[in-house]
């Protein structure tokens, strides 16, 4: 395993398949095996809206207990930042998984209406997340999606969602020590501590 310095708080973007989630675990372990007091916590935003996520999330989970064994899980696909302020402590590294399905939950509800435009995203909520990220007491390790490199989508409800998370990585991408960019599982750090 490549060792590196941990940074206090990182921001892992990528597309899909990337490795992005996988090098966030790669800081966990580290961090767990750096001393017998350390933690690690995965803090989950996708929620299991049909069997192919289910079969994901399942999957996923095995895996990861796998790569990082120890590391507990929460489920929070709403409340990010009371999450992270409520899971942080000096010894404990969070693992946020994603900021991508965290802001989908946050702009297409359950009970969305296909075809309209997405809701705008909360500016308190995405303040609270910033000051979470900030003031947490542990490393905070983000993971999201890179989306905007792309064609530009042909629908308004794809182009308001595009535009929100560029402009929500952009915030945490600003909040964090470190900026990784993830692809073909290989890093490139956009920003360092």
């Amino acid at each position: 395993m490549t060792e590196f310095t941990i940074a206090r708080s990182e921001l892992i973007l990528g597309g899909q398949k990337s490795g992005k989630s996988r090098r966030a675990e790669l800081v966990a372990r580290q961090w767990v095996q750096q001393s017998a007091d350390h933690r690690a916590v995965m803090i989950a935003t996708a929620q299991p809206w049909d069997d192919e996520m289910r079969l994901r999330i399942t999957r996923h989970q095995q895996e990861r207990a796998e790569r990082v064994p120890g590391m507990s899980t929460v489920e929070e696909p709403l409340a990010l930042a009371e999450a992270i302020a409520q899971h942080s402590t000096p010894a404990t590294l969070v693992v946020v998984d994603c900021l991508t399905l965290w802001l989908t939950n946050q702009l297409m509800p359950a009970d969305f209406e296909p075809n309209s435009p997405p809701a705008p995203m909360d500016s308190a909520r995405a303040a609270s997340l910033l000051i979470a990220i900030s003031q947490a007491p542990g490393p905070v390790v983000l993971v999201g999606n890179e989306i905007g490199l792309g064609v530009i989508p042909m629908g308004r409800e794809v182009r308001a969602f595009v535009d929100a998370l560029g402009r929500l990585n952009q915030q945490v991408a600003a909040t964090c020590e470190r900026v990784t960019l993830m692809a073909a599982g290989l890093p490139l750090t956009l920003k360092s501590p």
